[in-house]
């Protein structure tokens, strides 16, 4: 270099900080793991999906390998939970029992369902294998009747495309009506936009607008909005009426006669029996 030209100071390194709030790796970054160490929170959030969809991956992934274990109350069903810190707030996560679907007797659906609907987390993930698409929107197409506080997790995407299937996750989303992030959670890939989507509809930030569909016969809606009005009457807490006196009408024993013995708003407590962490 000419000395005429004096050297310019070297540039100093943009504090982490100040760096986009809106980038992959400042997402990241703001994600602190905390497993076992988690006593209070801000928000808790339910993951839900069917069997071997990769939800224990991501279960892990988000709150790290160590975590508190026990049986769900009344329950031989293993229950999970665990925590992590994202953008100032801690968020609770509860890892509900793999299912196919919310509308059967199992003890696996019940818990499920009992979580979701009286439970009331602030945000519901379900997590579904994109190389399985249709068979796990049912399980979606069940919590959306449920919840509108719900992100749908499009996991294993990298596979689906190994296979040649190609999933348009913004088409699904509009859809829906609910935030889809496409992810493939072994690799960490759509990890930072799945902790943001979460942040987002649990913070009020994103609004959804589920699709849902009305299959009641036309006879059976006078019924269903007597039921569904008796129903807020005597359980004005309760959320989504509507859920509950279809299972009504449809026999499901364990609504019925948790509503005849007053129980039906304490179906989805969250106290659990005592727990150990586990590596």
């Amino acid at each position: 270099m000419s000395p005429d030209k004096p050297i310019p100071p070297p540039v100093a390194p943009t504090p982490a900080k100040e760096a986009c709030a809106s980038c992959s790796v400042y997402r990241t970054a703001n994600l602190k793991k905390l497993g076992v160490a988690l006593d209070t929170w801000d928000y808790i959030v339910a993951l839900a999906g069917n069997p071997n969809t990769g939800k224990s991956t991501v279960f892990n992934a988000l709150t790290g390998l160590r975590q508190h274990t026990g049986n769900w109350p009344g329950k031989t069903v293993t229950r999970a939970e665990g925590g992590y810190e994202y953008d100032a707030k801690r968020f609770k996560l509860v890892d509900l029992p793999g299912t196919y679907s919310l509308l059967s007797a199992s003890p696996d659906e019940q818990i499920a369902r009992d979580f979701i609907l009286f439970g009331q987390p602030d945000v519901t993930v379900i997590v579904a294998d994109a190389t399985r698409l249709e068979r796990n929107l049912n399980l979606a197409l069940q919590v959306l009747e449920i919840t509108e506080r719900v992100v749908v997790c499009l996991n294993l995407i990298d596979e689906a495309k190994r296979h040649g299937l190609t999933v348009d996750e913004r088409q699904l989303a509009r859809d829906l009506g609910v935030p889809v992030v496409a992810a493939s959670a072994r690799f960490g890939k759509g990890l930072p936009e799945l902790l943001q989507a979460i942040s987002d509809v649990a913070s009020g930030k994103i609004v959804c607008r589920p699709h849902r569909l009305e299959t009641e016969p036309a006879a059976l809606k006078p019924a269903l909005a007597e039921l569904v009005r008796q129903i807020e009457v005597a359980f004005p807490a309760l959320p989504n009426p509507r859920w509950v006196a279809l299972r009504l009408l449809g026999g499901d024993d364990t609504i019925v006669a948790a509503l005849r013995s007053g129980e039906l708003t304490s179906l989805g407590t969250t106290s659990a029996a005592p727990a150990s962490p586990q590596s």
